[in-house]
């Protein structure tokens, strides 16, 4: 009798011991999970949306390649002499491309107003404008994201580029950018 209470004690024990390692098991691959969600939530809610580009370009032309622009719109980030910038393409209703700064004639100077994509309009993340895809580049002098007009570009079947004097000549609309 007392060998089955010693036997049963030591399958009790046993029994314990597999349900700890279970639960740290369990516990630690919930952890994994979590930051693994965290992470993917953090890249998703960067500046802008769909920068599939992972290095920003530095003191060059923004060269667009326009086979690669739909009506997502497209974010293209550039260092200018220490100041970020960043230009937001995107084709049009009408089919035409359109490009301009991701920052707002208004909201500029906040550091916030740059605008993220929300259906088929650009929303401004300080005051929360909304503007159509259709009157990017079209309209300029409001609450709306800085146009750049086709005299600042150069366009062929092919890409639009931007010429890296005519980004330095508008780098200080980016100076209070928080990104």
């Amino acid at each position: 009798m007392a060998k089955n209470i010693k036997s049963q004690n030591k399958d009790n024990s046993n029994k314990n011991h597999v349900n700890k390692k279970s639960k740290l098991l369990l516990s630690i691959g919930s952890s994994v999970i979590v930051i693994l969600i965290v992470i993917t939530i953090f890249k998703i809610n960067t500046f802008g949306q769909n920068k599939d580009q992972n290095s920003v370009l530095a003191n060059q032309d923004i060269v667009i390649n326009t086979s690669e622009i739909s009506s997502i719109a497209k974010f293209y980030p550039i260092d200018i002499e220490g100041t970020r910038l960043e230009v937001v393409a995107v084709k049009a209703p009408d089919g035409s491309i359109r490009t301009a700064f991701n920052t707002c004639q208004i909201c500029f100077s906040s550091g916030r107003g740059y605008y993220k994509q929300n259906g088929d309009a650009l929303v401004c993340q300080n005051c929360g404008n909304r503007f159509s895809m259709s009157r990017v580049e079209i309209e300029s002098g409001g609450c709306n994201p800085w146009p750049i007009f086709p005299k600042d570009k150069i366009i062929t079947d092919k890409s639009i580029t931007i010429p890296y004097e005519f980004l330095k000549k508008s780098k200080n609309i980016f100076s209070n950018w928080k990104s």
